[in-house]
Parts: structure tokens; C-alpha cells; sequence
């Protein structure tokens, strides 16, 4: 049982291949594991259904009013009574496609969902190429739900990037934020914890990137190397590029004592600059 304001949280690492059926299967046992050790919010890591190809992604599209996975995430969820952030999946919507992370609740009812802002459209050379938008459309919105913990803010991947959306999530009173991201073997070693420690000292919160493991048989090798950060900039744990599960006690009492002892938040200075929702 979680004390009040201190609660633990899973980050689920999972091997993606060539094969919807078994992506599932990885990711309830990983789930139903995390649940066994205490975990009161698990994440999945970007595309934990789907390999991150673009020849993949219309293939494995699914409907929300009628997945297949986001059915088993939710009956999981109710069955168990906690909160799953769904990673991300590609998701059908008409003639468009999103790369979208759903969020249930304890009574496995849908509470968030997030389409991805900022599509990942690179070219470094010789080394990794990558054009989203050759699939999927931009989502719209920032995202924030509520928990009997927090209020919780969700991203995806290419969006840690860019700062705004996080210092809005923050107005918003958000003190948790996980963001599913499947940096590569490029850009992870030289950005990912940078930006992961960067976002929650900025903001003063915990933060938490989730990872696909990497499958070595994929063009595109992804990072691994979850991490989960505290509003001081500590990295508190860290997978490596292998199957696994994270964990960490989040405590919303050293949130607050960092706020307090180092009030950035309340040091800024509106009348020369904002950061606000359109």
C-alpha cells in the first residue's frame, strides 16, 4: 500500500518485433509483474504493439472503438486497479493516422489520450533517417489527466524537445511527467539523459522516459535506457538496452521541498516573457 503523497511507478521496457500477438503477451506479463511488486502507474514505452518502421505502422493501425490492444489495457487495468499509460500505438482515425498514447484509469475507462505534437522528420547522415509525417498526421493538444495521486502530463518521444509543452504542463499543476520515446542509437547516447534531467530540473518534477528494449534484428535500433528523474535533476534509476521493468518511488513531499527551497517557479519573470496555450 502506497503512503499518502508517495506512490510507485513501473516503466515496462519491452522487446518489439514483427508480431502484434506476441507485443501483447510481453506487455501483460510485464504489466501483471510490475503490479506483483507494488506499482500504482506503469508506462509502456513508444510503439510497444508495433516496430518503428513506416511500413509497419498502417498495418498495425487500430480504431479506438475497436482495438484489440487498447481492449486488453483496459481490462488489465480494471482487473488490477491501476493506472496504465499505453505507451504509444499507431491509431486510425478516418483516412488519418496518429501515433497516440491512451491512458486508463483504475476503472480501465480511457482518461487521457495524447497524439503525438512534434513528428519525427530527420536526416543525419549515413546514420539515421526517419520521416513520420510520410505516415501519421500532428496531433493537437497538450495533454494532462488527474490521478488519486497527481495531475500527470503526457508526451511523446520527439516532443521532449521542445520545452514549452512541459512549462504549460506545469501551469496546468502537473507534477508527474512521462513521456514514451524511442530515441536511437544516434541521438539517445548524445541527448537523452541531457534533456530528461533538463526538463524536470527546469520544471520541478518527477519525469519519466520510457523505452522500447532494442531488437537488433529492426532497421531501426532504438536507445533503450528508460529512465525516470527526480524534480532535482537525480537520476533515480536506469535500464540499460534490454528487456526489463523500472521502478521508483515517487514522493510528492520532495517535490514540494525543492519547490520551496528553490523557488524557481515563483522567480519568473511574466512581466518580460509567457508561455501559453493557444
Amino acid at each position: 500500500m502506497c503512503q499518502k503523497n508517495k506512490f510507485k511507478i513501473a516503466l515496462c521496457q519491452t522487446l518489439v518485433e514483427d508480431n502484434k500477438e506476441n507485443n501483447i503477451k510481453r506487455v501483460v506479463k510485464l504489466i501483471e509483474e510490475a503490479v506483483d511488486n507494488g506499482a500504482k502507474i506503469i508506462s509502456l514505452g513508444e510503439m510497444f504493439n508495433c516496430p518503428y518502421r513506416n511500413d509497419a505502422f498502417k498495418i498495425y493501425a487500430e480504431e479506438e472503438g475497436k482495438s484489440e490492444t487498447l481492449n486488453i489495457l483496459s481490462s488489465i487495468a480494471k482487473e488490477k486497479g491501476v493506472y496504465i499509460i499505453g505507451g504509444s500505438v499507431p491509431e486510425k482515425e478516418g483516412e488519418k493516422y496518429y501515433n497516440t498514447s491512451f491512458v486508463f484509469d483504475k476503472e480501465g475507462k480511457i482518461v487521457g489520450k495524447h497524439r503525438k505534437v512534434h513528428l519525427f522528420d530527420i536526416d543525419i547522415k549515413d546514420r539515421v533517417k526517419m520521416k513520420e509525417s510520410d505516415t501519421f498526421s500532428y496531433g493537437k493538444n497538450i495533454t494532462v489527466f488527474d490521478t488519486q495521486y497527481c495531475k500527470v502530463g503526457i508526451a511523446i518521444c520527439y516532443d521532449m524537445r521542445f520545452p514549452e509543452i512541459f512549462r504549460i504542463m506545469v501551469q496546468k499543476g502537473v507534477k508527474l511527467i512521462i513521456v514514451p520515446a524511442a530515441f536511437n542509437y544516434v541521438t539517445g547516447p548524445a541527448h537523452w539523459e541531457i534533456i530528461i534531467r533538463g526538463r524536470a530540473m527546469d520544471n520541478q518534477v518527477y519525469f519519466c522516459a520510457v523505452s522500447p528494449a532494442r531488437n537488433e534484428n529492426e532497421s531501426y535500433l532504438a536507445y533503450g535506457h528508460s529512465i525516470i528523474c527526480d524534480p532535482f535533476g537525480k537520476i533515480l534509476g536506469e535500464l540499460d538496452e534490454k528487456e526489463g521493468i523500472l521502478y521508483s518511488e515517487i514522493d510528492l513531499d520532495y517535490l514540494e521541498k525543492v519547490r520551496s527551497e528553490l523557488p524557481l517557479l515563483k522567480h519568473r519573470r511574466l512581466d518580460l516573457y509567457s508561455v501559453n496555450e493557444k
